[in-house]
């Protein structure tokens, strides 16, 4: 029982921002390839997930339309989305960000020349990934000429797992930061309350009722729940009002299960 009505809501470019631990690069995957299946019909189990279920088009999509993601996170070294660059390229994703694409683990915060290309082309729908906190997402003053219109659509990932927002002062504080340093309005509010692979639905329903109060308080959208697909079920979470996003766990090392 995904409801997965935020898809129309969501202009050409989604800003994807929020806290480091957030699980910020994780939805960012997680939408670029539900995106990908959405558009091009192609089985879950092909790209990583656990159940093999199929997903219909997106009414909107267009085989001739392109999606990317423009990996703008050069501060925090974990988990980015350029890691992942293989994965995605192989779901139909391009990766646009570091200039040094041969080796992941090159620290060097260098942008690639072809960065803004995605976000000039209108046929292209993009989801930039910035870094964790206010001063990660300074770097989107670098391209502001992009994000003032009205297919911009920014959001911020709220884990209420986090310290620093782990309540309603931290979380609009977090917020606020934001949108001061980029000068952008937020319209989404995410909520990823996890525990990765011991998420639980009490998780997501605590994420939640966090971030409805924040909506209150700040006037902006609850965008939607996030869920880890198959270890929490959609069905355990009828009681929410509102969106539900599967999240892969594609950034998780497998090591990490051994």
């Amino acid at each position: 029982m995904t409801d997965e009505r935020f898809f129309d809501q969501a202009g050409r470019k989604i800003i994807v921002t929020g806290h480091y631990g957030s699980g910020k690069t994780e939805f960012a995957v997680s939408l670029a390839m539900l995106l990908a299946t959405r558009k091009s019909g192609i089985r879950n189990s092909e790209f990583g997930t656990e159940d093999g279920r199929t997903r219909e088009c997106h009414p909107s999509a267009r085989p001739e339309d392109k999606i990317a993601i423009v990996d703008l996170d050069i501060v925090n070294p974990y988990f980015r989305s350029r890691e992942r660059r293989e994965m995605l390229k192989d779901a139909g994703v391009t990766v646009y960000g570091s200039a040094f694409e041969g080796d992941a683990t090159v620290e060097i915060p260098a942008l690639g020349a072809n960065v803004r290309a995605p976000l000039e082309d209108e046929k292209c729908q993009v989801i930039v990934d910035v870094g964790g906190n206010a001063s990660g997402a300074l770097i989107l003053n670098q391209f502001g000429k992009y994000f003032l219109d009205d297919e911009t659509t920014v959001l911020t990932v709220v884990n209420a797992n986090r310290p620093e927002t782990s309540d309603l002062e931290g979380a609009l504080e977090h917020i606020g930061a934001i949108e001061a340093i980029t000068g952008l309005n937020i319209s989404g509010i995410v909520n990823n309350c996890h525990m990765l692979r011991e998420t639980t639905a009490d998780e997501v329903v605590k994420g939640h009722e966090l971030c409805r109060k924040v909506c209150d308080a700040s006037g902006k959208k609850l965008w939607c729940d996030c869920y880890p697909d198959g270890i929490v079920e959609p069905e355990d979470l009828s009681g929410l009002s509102g969106n539900f996003m599967p999240l892969g766990l594609y950034m998780r090392p497998t090591w990490l299960d051994k």
